[in-house]
């Protein structure tokens, strides 16, 4: 697992009205030069280029969501994270929009939402699923100019108010005493205690504590999200209704060995099938017809025949290995010469090699061109280079441009978060025990079938695995999506995908004085 996670690092006319609103202070020059190897040049920037730890800009708008108006408030701000002594050691970036014509707003779901990495900054799903404003995109994900957003049809925001919130050293999220440890913010439990303080307080100054809430996290987010829901119950006695895992990571849920080697098989299948390199017979199939095949394949054949190892006999091996490259893409020679355990690097270099070209990690939709042919991984991740190239001018301009939210500080899609305290990751049990305690909580589940870094029939283990005891399996859903780590990106899954999210909202939302009971 911990390697899988480290490969996941490597890659998520209206008035304006100020409270506080100032542009960036520069602190203070220092005296003299740290001494080499002191501080890291990106510290010394950050603490150049310091936004004030409390204050806000907001702005109405309104968007036509399914043939509708829906007018809305939108305020992007800094909330400060406080010590147990009351004294602000970093702020942390969100942006909230408020639908304004709902006067009740303790029937009026607010959904929390935040992105993975870890130190990733929530900027994906803010312009690219849930908000209201739109990346400019073709309509298969591919960046397009000029760039910037333009509104969303598909938001969720006739709904649900949404929070996209910035961890430390994310966005414009910064620790402002340089004297803390890092160790306070940027591991697994870490992080989900100084969030959930953080989100309580947010709730109490919004005024949210009677609205239905939902957590919603992507990629390592999901990690976050799901120890978030058990945390905010036990230390903020803050009970959700819905938490919706996007391309979750495995939640500290094991599968290594026999488990974790043979999940990946089905999103082979997947990719070769996009890539047009799978047998006639079953490239003229739909691919929702050809998956459930392959997976049953998997659990039944494929997991056993890897449990054996090295006494496998040569006669099944070879069967497996001519009935996993029927359904890979991959050579009968090359399955064996890796003994039916292909790592996903490999794979991605792999499956287009003779045609000269490579498939993304988060997305095996888009291709890449390496320098040499040979070799054992691509040269690069074709599909990050893609994102990034969209989305940081178009964050850049809504936010500073505008929502007129000033500041020198670089807003970074990706933080300095490491080293990461990954030990004693346990968010899928606390998830689990959670739900337990909660009859109220609710579980979606939204993955990509070309998503080669949190895999969909990963997803899928994880939800079986959330609850062994099958008690509670009519309260978890999973949906899936012809994209990659970031469905949404394509526009029909993007519409598909948001229409998924508000039905699980409105039935994740209890009916008036419906009780919490078993």
């Amino acid at each position: 697992m911990k390697s899988r996670l480290a490969m996941l690092l490597l890659v998520l006319s209206a008035t304006v009205s100020a409270q506080d609103a100032e542009p960036a202070a520069a602190a203070p020059a220092p005296a003299a030069a740290a001494a080499p190897g002191k501080e890291r040049a990106a510290d010394l920037l950050a603490h150049e280029r310091v936004l004030k730890a409390d204050t806000q800009v907001s702005k109405t708008a309104q968007v036509t969501i399914k043939g509708k108006n829906v007018p809305y408030k939108v305020t992007a701000g800094t909330q400060p994270v406080w010590d147990k002594d009351g004294k602000v050691i970093a702020s942390l970036f969100y942006t909230y929009y408020q639908r304004t014509d709902v006067a009740d707003k303790s029937r009026r779901p607010l959904v929390l939402s935040f992105n993975g990495g870890p130190g990733s900054a929530s900027v994906w799903m803010h312009i690219a699923y849930t908000g209201p404003k739109l990346l400019n995109l073709d309509a298969e994900g591919y960046p397009t100019q000029p760039y910037g957003v333009h509104d969303n049809p598909h938001s969720i925001l006739d709904v649900a108010d949404i929070v996209y919130i910035d961890p430390v050293n994310t966005g414009f999220s910064r620790v402002l005493d340089g004297k803390n440890d890092r160790a306070r913010f940027f591991g697994v439990n870490a992080d989900i205690a100084y969030l959930a303080e953080w989100v309580s307080a947010f709730v109490s100054r919004e005024g949210r504590w009677t609205s239905p809430k939902y957590l919603i996290g992507e990629s390592y987010g999901t990690s976050r999200v799901a120890g978030l829901a058990l945390e905010l119950q036990n230390a903020q006695w803050m009970y959700l209704n819905g938490v919706v895992l996007v391309s979750p990571t495995e939640l500290g849920l094991k599968r290594e060995g026999a488990v974790g080697e043979a999940l990946a098989l089905p999103y082979f299948a997947a990719t070769a099938w996009y890539q047009k390199v799978l047998p006639a017979d079953l490239q003229s199939r739909d691919l929702k017809d050809v998956l459930p095949e392959v997976e049953a394949f998997t659990v039944d054949e494929l997991l056993p025949a890897l449990a054996k190892g090295g006494f496998l006999e040569p006669q099944k091996k070879a069967q497996i290995a001519a009935k996993m490259a029927r359904y890979s893409g991959l050579s009968e020679t090359f399955l064996l010469q890796h003994n039916l355990s292909v790592p996903p690097e490999h794979f991605w270099k792999e499956l287009l090699r003779a045609q000269g070209k490579t498939v993304g990690r988060l997305d095996s939709r888009y291709l890449g061109i390496d320098k040499s042919d040979t070799g054992n991984a691509p040269d690069y991740n074709a599909e990050l280079s893609s994102w990034l190239h969209s989305f940081t001018p178009a964050i850049n301009q809504y936010l500073r441009n505008e929502l007129q939210f000033k500041t020198d500080l670089k807003y970074a899609l990706f933080g300095d978060v490491h080293p990461w305290d990954f030990k004693n990751e346990k968010t899928g049990d606390n998830l689990r025990l959670a739900m337990a305690a909660n009859p109220y909580l609710k579980v979606m589940i939204q993955s990509g079938y070309y998503d080669g870094a949190c895999t969909y029939f990963d997803a899928k283990y994880t939800m079986w695995q959330l609850d062994p005891s099958g008690k509670m399996k009519d309260r978890l859903r999973f949906e899936g999506y012809r994209s990659g780590h970031m469905m949404y990106l394509r526009s029909e899954d993007l519409a598909t995908s948001n229409e998924d999210l508000r039905d699980f909202i409105r039935k994740a939302t209890p009916a008036p004085n419906a009780p919490a009971r078993y």
